[in-house]
């Protein structure tokens, strides 16, 4: 069985949609990260366009970390199999591409002075990345001339130093930034990072106006879930479809990427005419607020109490009559009547998010969704909270049952330097900010059996874990300390009981 690369691919007959003949087009977008996540949504997404005709988008890989893809990415001439698997429609869809717009991968720490002759091509026009939430990041980084900086805005702010180098001001030479790690106003914050970084290295002015006013850093909210690699069923994958691919890529079919940015540019990056889902717009707050309350609330909400109950994952969550019925509840009468868009357009997301969650193809783990609980909970479900309580007087219970279920999930014991919390399957760790464990582990060591309910006023008034005072939030301490109560009684699903 012969491997998956560009001349394979262009001889055709593999029964998989592609780009035809795998062109090598000319280098226009720089992507930092190589990971699974870019692969199989922004460079599938340049491929479509680039298969049908209205794009020519080739893409040169930066691998952000000194260890990185770039080897195996090479080996296949940058060509990889996404294949798309879900829901739609109450349908279970399939369907695979052979992606071939990528070019070739650098790792910048061996081949800086290659991205260095990149940065300063006329022919480049974006840059795209996902470098984690903690990518861009301010790190204090001293500028070594020749030398690859550690920090991705630093890496940033040298490679437009050699494009203003080379190139020198002006619109034309200006970059488009379209950054793509789930932090708010990614773009903003990148472009304030950058320009402290020149102010810092004592760049030059005209560069640091040049930064300023003929770059484009747009913020951008993207979503679809991508389990990655298939390691359980690829070597059969493989042998169906009659190519060796080493770097498939598993995805929903579902994908939106919201950009915040001139229309005109959407003209240049015309992805959206090809069927694209992506979204240009004056104001994405909206989008961001759709997409925090209800996928990852009803995420944060609801998982922590199933997890607690027994269950692992979120495709579980939704099998389980007791956990579904809660999810719903929460979802279509808590979350969603106050997310500020059209009726509309809110209930068709949330319905298009319960199929998601009902993929049976994506494993999504409760206790990966577990991680940082405590923040997630503050910026998912909060808000939604508080307009609910504004509104009708008192907090919801679905919602304030999710914070007792928190409170719960966080009862845990010291072992050496973990937090461990415990179920019936055993034991499982509890990962957050060193703070939050400190005060939640502290609470329940002095807590008495059957007293749970007495930490409620306690923790919930403590700033350090939510930002602000949350017993002033009408109803919520009474109803999180009645339904903790319940499940130390009881455990999480006949507790769940009393909310019917």
């Amino acid at each position: 069985m012969q491997n998956l690369r560009r001349d394979l691919l262009a001889k055709g007959g593999l029964g998989v949609a592609h780009t035809p003949g795998a062109p090598v087009y000319p280098v226009n977008i720089l992507q930092f990260g190589e990971g699974n996540f870019l692969r199989a949504f922004v460079d599938w997404q340049i491929d479509v366009a680039n298969g049908q005709g209205l794009f020519q988008g080739g893409v040169v890989v930066a691998q952000p970390l000194a260890q990185g893809m770039a080897g195996a990415i090479n080996g296949q001439d940058g060509v990889y199999t996404v294949l798309m698997r879900g829901i739609e429609g109450g349908r279970e869809v399939e369907n695979r591409r052979a992606v071939s717009c990528v070019q070739r991968c650098l790792n910048p720490y061996e081949q800086w002075d290659e991205l260095l002759v990149l940065a300063a091509d006329p022919g480049l026009r974006f840059v795209i990345s996902n470098t984690t939430e903690a990518g861009i990041a301010d790190a204090q980084e001293a500028y070594v001339p020749g030398k690859c900086p550690d920090n991705f805005p630093a890496k940033v702010t040298a490679l437009l130093a050699a494009r203003f180098a080379k190139l020198g001001g002006g619109k034309a030479t200006g970059l488009v930034f379209l950054p793509c790690e789930l932090i708010e106003a990614n773009g903003t914050n990148l472009k304030r990072i950058v320009l402290g970084h020149a102010r810092r290295w004592g760049l030059a002015e005209d560069f640091i106006a040049w930064v300023e006013q003929d770059n484009y850093f747009l913020d951008t909210l993207v979503d679809r879930i991508v389990p990655g690699y298939p390691a359980g069923e690829a070597k059969d994958l493989c042998a169906s479809w009659g190519y060796q691919d080493n770097l498939i890529v598993a995805a929903e079919p579902f994908h939106v990427w919201v950009v915040q940015g001139p229309k005109a540019l959407a003209e240049e990056f015309p992805l959206h005419k090809a069927g694209i889902n992506i979204v240009w717009t004056d104001d994405l707050k909206p989008y961001r607020t759709r997409k925090v309350r209800i996928l990852n609330g009803a995420h944060t909400a609801c998982s922590l109490a199933a997890y607690r109950a027994g269950l692992d994952t979120v495709k579980s969550m939704i099998d389980d009559a007791t956990l579904s019925a809660f999810l719903k509840k929460v979802m279509f009468d808590e979350i969603v009547p106050f997310v500020p868009l059209p009726e509309e357009e809110r209930q068709s997301y949330a319905h298009t998010i319960w199929e998601r969650f009902s993929n049976p193809y994506i494993r999504h783990e409760l206790i990966s969704i577990a991680l940082n609980s405590v923040s997630k909970w503050t910026v998912r479900c909060l808000p939604t909270v508080k307009d609910y309580a504004a509104a009708r007087g008192t907090a919801p219970a679905g919602l304030s049952f999710s914070l007792a279920a928190l409170l719960w999930f966080y009862k845990g014991q010291r072992q050496g330097a973990e937090y461990v919390g415990q179920r019936e399957a055993g034991s499982y760790p509890i990962k957050d900010d060193a703070q939050v464990i400190a005060i939640l582990s502290a609470a329940w060591a002095a807590a008495q059996p059957g007293q749970a309910a007495a930490l409620v006023p306690v923790l919930l008034a403590d700033t350090r874990l939510w930002g602000q005072d949350l017993t002033v939030v009408p109803g919520l301490a009474e109803q999180t300390a009645k339904a903790l109560t319940a499940i130390e009684a009881k455990g999480i699903k006949a507790a769940l009981a009393d909310l019917a």
